[in-house]
């Protein structure tokens, strides 16, 4: 599955060698994401995720977003929830860059977890299921990774099956 992501992404044009990506621009180029997109917009939050950066990217796809509970989504891209969705967007973003090898090196430093900070000021917990890293939210519903190491300029994005929530 990661090797078909990547491939769509490749013959698309959206990943290349020599061109600058921002995880924004990444995004922007996957028809997997465009309700993320739609989010990022929405909370005004494009020009930093376009920043020096760097970051890590837990990016949920449409499918993703459309396990939420009916209206969710849109009930979030109304302009008087701006701050709510940004929450919910920036518990989806680590600072720094953090590719697979160094998620699966903390979960096995960790003793088999790994809690990360976000930029929301949640923390994800993050574990290992049959070879596969899970995410935890706040609020014990996980998501797991289905993609990884989608390197941009200015950070890395894991793609995950569910929206994690803050508390």
């Amino acid at each position: 599955m990661k090797l078909k992501f990547i491939l769509m992404l490749l013959i698309s044009g959206t990943l290349s060698v020599s061109a600058q990506k921002t995880v924004v621009d990444i995004a922007v180029g996957s028809k997997d994401h465009s309700t993320l997109v739609a989010a990022v917009k929405a909370a005004d939050l494009v020009s930093t995720l376009q920043s020096a950066g760097s970051f890590t990217v837990f990016a949920p796809t449409n499918e993703a977003f459309a396990k939420l509970p009916a209206g969710t989504v849109d009930n979030l891209l109304k302009a008087e929830n701006k701050a709510s969705l940004a929450k919910v967007l920036t518990y989806h973003v680590v600072a720094g860059k953090l590719d697979a090898a160094a998620v699966v090196k903390a979960i096995t430093d960790g003793k088999g977890k790994a809690v990360v900070k976000t930029v929301s000021g949640g923390s994800l917990t993050a574990s290992l299921k049959d070879g596969n890293v899970i995410l935890t939210d706040e609020n014990g519903a996980t998501a797991t990774v289905v993609a990884t190491d989608l390197k941009a300029d200015n950070g890395v994005i894991h793609v995950i099956d569910s929206v994690v929530l803050p508390k």
